[in-house]
């Protein structure tokens, strides 16, 4: 009995890029990595896609199709659920911050529906041009930049204990780094707050006070 190939098309070809570069990140992404995956050769791939800069574009664009940007309410709850959504899901596709932050893929149209939301709503709520200037510049940086910071993160092993071990007699020499060093290893209260939506937090109260 012969099988059949489920057809490639656009949407099947950047599901697939998708979920690859979330596995190994997007430099694992070849157009002969990805035809290979989806059971086809490469050259099929380039009649719906026109080269790989299409591709990472159409990835970056399934990326902030996710982010939620319309809420009701005061500006603040505005910007604080756009700027959590975003968080979130920049956190699940770890490749893409660095992309749309440049020069290359990062005029995207969601992402430009995305700035426009922010400005949108701190215009709404009443402040003048120049705060929103660079209160935008602040939020944005705060996203885009506490993703990248965190990410980096991620790779460290889920059990640090080992590492801290070699390292405590450097510790030893900065109390204070100490400290926060052995909070990281300590349960309480501290480990149930998000540190995004803390520093969230302390930008928005900051601009409250600016009304």
């Amino acid at each position: 009995m012969s099988s059949t190939r489920t057809p490639l098309s656009r949407d099947r070809i950047l599901d697939t890029a998708l979920a690859l570069a979330d596995e190994d990140g997007v430099e694992a992404i070849s157009m002969r990595k990805l035809a290979e995956r989806l059971g086809f050769e490469a050259m099929s791939l380039y009649r719906h896609v026109s080269n790989k800069g299409d591709l990472i574009d159409g990835m970056l664009d399934r990326v902030v199709a996710e982010w939620e940007l319309e809420h009701g309410g005061a500006w603040q709850t505005q910007v604080r659920a756009i700027a959590v959504s975003v968080y979130a899901s920049l956190r699940r596709h770890r490749w893409a911050a660095p992309l749309l932050l440049g020069a290359s893929h990062g005029a995207r149209p969601g992402r430009m529906a995305y700035m426009d939301a922010l400005l949108r709503s701190l215009r709404e709520g009443g402040f003048d041009a120049d705060t929103t200037y660079h209160a935008y510049h602040v939020l944005d940086g705060h996203i885009f930049g506490f993703t990248i910071w965190v990410i980096g993160h991620m790779d460290m092993p889920a059990d640090p204990g080992p590492i801290l071990e070699r390292v405590r007699p450097l510790l030893e020499q900065f109390p204070d780094v100490k400290a926060h060093a052995d909070a990281h290893m300590t349960e309480g209260p501290h480990q149930d707050v998000s540190a995004f939506e803390f520093g969230l937090d302390l930008i928005l109260d900051g601009l409250r006070d600016r009304e």
